[in-house]
């Protein structure tokens, strides 16, 4: 179903982008919950709101993937680090896009339903559209997870 090999970007001109909202999230577990209370206002503020539940779950488990699997070992004193959630809307389409510093491919795991756990990109893949990954270029370090929606 999944094949976690390097995805590029959508063909989508950034320059028709219509909105755009960023954020740095906490480094620690609570920044999920950052991450899924900044998606909904954005989406209120856009006036999107009957896609906030689909897009909060798949924004939860990019960010969730990012910060179990993407940072180095946590340090006491870090309280935000480099994962950043991107929202960028088009005329039909919105992205999803978490920014994390690890140069690794996101890895996809055998389905197993009956697993507490493992399932993430399995959810982005259903409730979203194309989901995919790239790697950051220049003086950027790591990857970004996007997964797109048709609005």
């Amino acid at each position: 179903m999944l094949d976690p090999q390097r995805q590029g970007l959508p063909p989508l001109d950034p320059a028709t982008v219509s909105d755009a909202a960023s954020c740095i999230l906490s480094t620690r577990l609570e920044g999920v919950r950052e991450a899924r209370q900044f998606a909904r206002v954005t989406l209120d503020r856009w006036e999107l709101t009957e896609l906030a539940d689909d897009i909060a779950l798949v924004v939860s488990e990019l960010v969730t993937n990012a910060l179990r699997h993407a940072l180095p070992a946590p340090s006491p004193d870090e309280d935000e680090g480099p994962v950043r959630l991107h929202l960028m809307r088009w005329a039909g389409r919105l992205m999803c896009a978490v920014r994390d510093p690890s140069d690794a491919s996101p890895v996809t795991r055998a389905e197993d339903f009956g697993a507490e756990c493992g399932r993430g990109l399995f959810l982005v893949d259903s409730f979203s559209e194309s989901w995919g990954w790239h790697p950051l270029a220049g003086a950027l370090h790591g990857k970004m997870v996007w997964a797109l929606f048709r609005l």
